[in-house]
């Protein structure tokens, strides 16, 4: 029986997407979201939010993205 497995490109290109359109906010809109990043209080929990949410997008996009192109990390026994 052959183990195959699904490539995931619609999930790879969903994340990207996602990760490109965060990314472009955060560049169009920089001068709200250092506002807003700068407040200090409960806003400080803001970039740290952020930070999680684009390491979540593209670190699951980066790695679909692997995935895609055949390269999986190495199975221990």
């Amino acid at each position: 029986m052959s183990e195959y497995k699904r490539k995931p490109y619609g999930k790879m290109l969903l994340m990207g997407s996602i990760s490109i359109i965060l990314y472009a906010i955060l560049l169009i809109k920089q001068d709200l979201i250092n506002h807003y990043f700068g407040k200090g209080g409960l806003y400080a929990v803001l970039p740290i939010a952020t930070a999680f949410v684009f390491s979540y997008i593209h670190g699951t996009f980066t790695s679909c993205f692997w995935t895609v192109m055949g390269i999986d990390a190495a199975k221990k026994h």
